[in-house]
C-alpha cells in the first residue's frame, strides 16, 4: 500500500485501511517525537522537499500543525493567503496549480469550495491535501480519530454522536469517517440541519460494508444514549453572517453539549471540538454574543469543555502527529 503522491480531498477517497495506515504511522511519528528522535525509519525521505500553504480562511491550529509538521520531517514550507497571493484575483485557480507544482512536492488548500479545490488539484500536478472546506475537513477528522483510538483503544463498534449543526464539513465527516471505520454514527440535531440526502446515502452503504451505522434524531436522550463519544462545532462557520447568529441560537440552542447531555452517555465517555469554541465570553464574538443575546455559552458548556471527558487540546496536538503522517507518506515515506 503506497499513498505516494496522491491527493488527499475527503476521506470518501481512502480504504479504512488506508486511513488505518495514516493513524498507524502517525502513532509511531508521535512516540519518536516525544523520545526526541530526530531522524525517521527508512531514511529521510522527506527531508529536502517544499510545500506550499494557501490559506483563503485564516487558521490557528492547521497552520501551526502544517509548519511544525514539515519542519520535523525536514520539509521547507511556504505560507501564502489571500493578501500575498494573485490566485483568483490575477491568475485563475487552475493557472495557479500548474504554476506552483512546479516549485513544490506538495500544496496544502485550506479554502471555501469544495469544487474549487478538487479543480485545483485536477491542474496541479503534485498532491493537494484538503486541510478545510465547505463540505470536508479530512485532516481534523485524522486527528479526532487518532484520539479516539489512544482514549478506547479501538474504533470499530464505537458510538459517536455528533450535536449542532451537521449539515457542513464537521458533520459530513464524522459521517464519513465512522461509516469508514465501522463506528455507529448519530447526528442529534433539529431538522433541517442534517447532512444532505446524497451524502447519507453514501455512507450508509459504506457502513453497512464494514459494520456500522448510521442514524438522525431529533431527540438528545435517543442520540446520546450510551454514546462513547460526543463532539460538535461552532454554531456558524467562517464566512457566515453574524445576521444568522439569532436563528442558530434559536434553533441550536437544545442541542448544546452540555451535563445534561453527557448524562445520557456511558461514563467513560469523551467530548472533541475542533476547535475555537465557544465555551464563555472571554472572545472578542463570546462578549458580543452575550452582550446581544445574553447567553455565554454556544455549542457547548464551561463545565464540559472543561471536563475531565473533555479531549480537546489532545485532539489539537494530534493535528500535527496525523498531518506529519500524511506528508510523510505522501511525499515517499513508508
Amino acid at each position: 500500500m503506497t499513498l505516494a503522491g496522491r491527493d488527499f480531498m475527503k476521506l470518501l477517497d481512502y480504504s479504512k485501511e488506508e486511513i488505518q495506515d495514516i493513524l498507524n504511522v502517525a502513532k509511531r511519528l508521535k512516540k519518536e517525537k516525544k523520545e526526541a528522535v530526530r531522524r525517521y525509519p527508512h531514511g529521510e525521505a522527506c527531508a529536502g522537499k517544499n510545500i506550499v500553504l494557501i490559506f483563503e480562511k485564516a487558521s490557528t491550529r492547521t497552520r501551526c500543525a502544517f509548519e511544525v509538521a514539515a519542519a520535523d520531517l525536514g520539509v521547507h514550507s511556504t505560507m501564502l493567503d489571500m493578501s500575498t497571493s494573485q490566485m483568483g484575483k490575477k491568475e485563475s485557480i487552475e493557472d495557479t496549480a500548474r504554476v506552483l507544482s512546479t516549485m513544490y512536492d506538495g500544496i496544502m488548500y485550506r479554502g471555501y469550495s469544495q469544487e474549487g479545490m478538487e479543480e485545483f488539484a485536477r491542474y496541479s500536478s503534485v498532491p493537494v491535501w484538503n486541510a478545510l472546506s465547505d463540505r470536508f475537513h479530512p485532516t481534523q477528522l485524522l486527528a479526532d480519530l487518532l484520539t479516539i483510538e489512544e482514549r478506547f483503544g479501538k474504533l470499530k463498534g464505537l458510538k459517536l454522536c455528533y450535536m449542532g449543526d451537521a449539515r457542513f464539513n464537521m458533520g459530513n465527516s464524522y459521517m464519513v469517517a465512522c461509516a469508514k471505520m465501522g463506528m455507529h454514527f448519530v447526528a442529534c440535531t433539529k431538522e433541517g440541519y442534517f447532512p444532505e440526502e446524497d451524502l447519507i446515502s453514501e455512507c450508509q452503504q459504506i457502513a453497512e460494508e464494514n459494520g456500522g451505522s448510521l442514524r438522525f434524531t431529533e431527540s438528545v436522550a435517543e442520540g446520546c444514549k450510551d454514546a462513547d463519544i460526543i463532539c460538535t462545532d461552532v454554531w456558524l462557520s467562517m464566512g457566515e453572517p453574524e445576521s444568522l447568529f439569532a436563528q442558530r441560537i434559536a434553533d441550536l440552542q437544545p442541542y448544546q453539549v452540555n451535563d445534561t447531555a453527557f448524562s445520557y452517555a456511558k461514563e467513560s465517555a469523551i467530548f472533541l471540538h475542533c476547535l475555537p469554541a465557544f465555551h464563555n465570553a472571554r472572545t472578542e464574538i463570546g462578549a458580543k454574543i452575550y452582550k446581544q443575546f445574553g447567553i455565554s455559552e454556544m455549542e457547548v458548556s464551561d463545565s464540559v469543555f472543561e471536563s475531565e471527558r473533555s479531549l480537546v487540546f489532545a485532539e489539537a496536538e494530534n493535528r500535527m502527529h496525523t498531518i506529519k503522517a500524511l506528508l510523510y507518506l505522501s511525499l515517499g515515506g513508508a
